[in-house]
């Protein structure tokens, strides 16, 4: 039943520390953690929001028509289904992972075919299976909910609390000038216009959400995460009924600690120093126009000061 599928979907901006809170959250023995962007969208997302975001972001949409194979096969899923199907061309292939397509995709038919077919029904299957067919997974048999990762998503924050009454939406926000720094290492970055419009609408989405939602809509800092982890994730996850873990200390992958985070995202050392060093990587310039294009969010947000009063243009 959807009413007992426990589910901490994380969101985020690209380059605002998403999947970095997904390594730490990884080796918590509670949880399940989806090993990358759990990329749930649909080809069949469409609304005003598409042309912003890409769809395998979004919360997905599925035919009434079609079969529960074709469900499996909607969900983009693409960091997942290329690694595992064409390793060799996955930024991952250096990540040891038994996970079997074929085999997930069966679990997932098979866990679906008995329960009325729904959009949360769905998405839980597909977590279920995918945790099942894993089979190299460090597994601590104390698993009770699951972690997924999909960037923007918290834009449809409003369908997954109504999907899965055991879902929460975790949303993290970094400063704008640090992760547009970030995107702009990326082969083929968006525009200053193009990425900060998308920030600010993903931060507006959250804040909206969190008050509308907030037993189930949760907001933080990246600053703050990188500074205490395990107290900044530990709270959330108590909100939850989940246990503290010393585990949320430091970023792992399938419960080993990373050295860096790096292929997931851009940021390869999740602390304050390196954070703040990004920043800096901007012109006086850019990083007057970052503020202005967020400046309506930054006091809401806690970033008036960032990077620093006397690092930005005479205004």
């Amino acid at each position: 039943m959807a009413n007992s599928f426990r589910l901490l979907m994380i969101s985020a901006m690209y380059e605002n520390g998403g999947n970095t809170t997904q390594r730490f959250l990884d080796g918590h023995p509670e949880l399940f953690s989806y090993p990358f962007e759990s990329q749930l969208g649909s080809k069949y997302v469409n609304d005003y929001l598409s042309s912003l975001f890409p769809l395998k972001y979004r919360w997905p949409v599925f035919p009434l028509d079609q079969s529960l194979e074709a469900d499996y096969e909607t969900i983009i899923d693409e960091e997942c289904k290329v690694r595992i199907k064409t390793p060799q061309s996955s930024k991952f292939r250096d990540y040891t992972i038994d996970l079997n397509d074929a085999e997930r995709k069966n679990l997932f038919v098979a866990w679906l075919g008995e329960r009325p077919r729904c959009r949360g029904n769905v998405v839980e299957a597909f977590f279920r299976a995918s945790a099942e067919a894993w089979k190299d997974y460090r597994r601590s048999g104390e698993e009770k909910a699951y972690v997924g990762y999909s960037p923007i998503v918290v834009v449809d924050a409003d369908k997954i609390v109504k999907d899965l009454p055991g879902a929460h939406v975790l949303h993290v926000v970094r400063n704008p000038w640090s992760a547009y720094a970030e995107t702009k290492k990326r082969a083929v970055p968006l525009s200053m216009a193009h990425y900060l419009a998308a920030w600010c609408l993903n931060q507006q989405s959250a804040i909206l959400y969190r008050s509308l939602y907030p037993d189930r809509v949760h907001l933080i800092r990246f600053e703050d995460l990188i500074d205490n982890p395990r107290a900044v994730l530990g709270a959330v996850l108590a909100r939850m009924g989940i246990r503290d873990s010393q585990t949320l200390a430091a970023p792992t992958w399938n419960g080993r600690p990373m050295h860096e985070v790096y292929p997931w995202g851009t940021i390869r050392h999740p602390n304050a120093e390196a954070n703040r060093a990004t920043a800096n990587e901007l012109s006086l310039e850019e990083k007057e126009e970052v503020r202005l294009r967020t400046e309506p969010l930054l006091d809401l947000l806690g970033y008036s000061d960032y990077p620093s009063p006397t690092n930005t243009l005479a205004r």
